[in-house]
């Protein structure tokens, strides 16, 4: 069954009825197979769908919101989002697996059929240098693999994963805790219009929206609920995203956290995610190999390491020689026989292909 947009109006409505959630609208359009259906229906045909009660039944009768559907669709022209209900195809399997799916997402860009491989990268909003390197790394290493990169669009982590999965020419979707039209925090606005081009932006909080505090565990629900996996990159012991670990766990996703620092106060989550069972991500590689089987099991090819058939022979003696482990470009050059100039022009080659990264100090790791 498919929503037609000419029935969107009337879901918009049926979403703004107090009492009336996810859960509910979804057993009145299974039911009545169409929002404008709902509002015709009489008290007792409302009353027999099971989870509609007298009173919920009595607000749904005594409802308009024409006005407010009218203003959502404006709004959504104006910025050229759209609705993705629960019974498009276009709407992501993985989120209906989970306890309670949106009816319908408000979403910016587009959902792509590649999209069904999916990893979130999560973590503090104050990352250490430590943090920042480990999210631009696997952020970057899962968007050429071709996974999609999922995150909240907030500060730290969030922002570094969506930013890496951009700047290496992979796709993103950021989950927001607010509207589409209330980009938070404001600093992304720009980085929100290239996730737009490369990716989503997805919210299931009407328009005007602002980012309250109790709009993100929802949000984050839909983060790993899109998921294959969510990897914790940094995380204080109160931090959010160890909430968002837990929720991943109850939606039976794979947990991986990377570990820190015993004595930093960013990695006391983290490590005690490894303590209680979750994987230990190294490296973007642990994360690939251990979600590898399910995407064989959904049908789809397994992901590939990157490609290094077009690597000169110069530039293969060099990547040889790199690892997580920065090295001193003098070094590098003594252990390959080259000079100083001939590995730097190689390294700067091997940047620009994704496959190194230079760190400060003249050291370098591979990506």
């Amino acid at each position: 069954m498919a929503l037609r947009a000419q029935d969107h109006p009337d879901l918009l409505r049926l979403s703004a009825v107090p009492g009336v959630g996810s859960n509910r609208i979804r057993s009145l359009i299974g039911r009545f197979r169409a929002a404008s259906r709902v509002f015709r229906a009489s008290a007792s045909e409302l009353i027999s769908v099971p989870g509609i009660d007298n009173k919920t039944a009595g607000a749904i009768l005594g409802f308009d919101g024409r006005d407010f559907a009218s203003e959502q669709l404006k709004k959504m022209a104006k910025v050229g989002a759209k609705l993705v209900t629960f019974w498009d195809s276009e709407y992501p399997e993985l989120l209906k697996q989970i306890y309670d799916p949106p009816a319908f997402l408000f979403v910016r860009g587009s959902l792509a059929s590649s999209d069904r491989h999916k990893i979130a990268v999560v973590g503090c909003r104050q990352p250490s240098n430590y943090g920042r390197l480990i999210t631009e790394r696997m952020a970057s290493r899962f968007a050429r693999s071709g996974l999609t990169v999922v995150s909240g669009l907030a500060y730290g982590v969030d922002t570094i994963a969506h930013a890496s999965a951009v700047q290496s020419g992979g796709r993103t979707i950021a989950v927001l805790g607010s509207a589409l039209d209330v980009i938070y925090p404001a600093e992304n606005v720009r980085l929100a219009e290239k996730i737009v081009e490369q990716g989503a932006l997805i919210s299931e909080f009407p328009f005007g929206t602002g980012p309250d505090r109790t709009n993100f565990p929802r949000r984050n629900r839909i983060i790993t609920g899109l998921s294959l996996g969510v990897v914790v990159v940094e995380a204080g012991q109160k931090s959010g995203a160890l909430i968002t670990a837990a929720i991943a766990l109850d939606q039976n996703r794979e947990v991986f956290a990377v570990p820190g620092n015993v004595d930093s106060p960013k990695s006391i989550g983290t490590n005690s995610l490894i303590k209680q069972g979750a994987a230990v991500a190294i490296s973007a590689d642990d994360v690939i190999q251990e979600i590898a089987p399910q995407l064989g099991e959904l049908g789809h090819e397994h992901i590939a390491p990157p490609a290094v058939a077009d690597l000169s022979a110069e530039e293969r003696v060099v990547l040889e020689m790199l690892s997580n482990e920065p090295l001193h470009i003098d070094l590098l050059a003594q252990k390959c026989e080259f000079t100083s100039s001939q590995a730097l022009a190689t390294l700067l080659t091997l940047e620009l292909k994704n496959c190194a990264r230079q760190l400060p100090g003249k050291l370098f790791v591979r990506a």
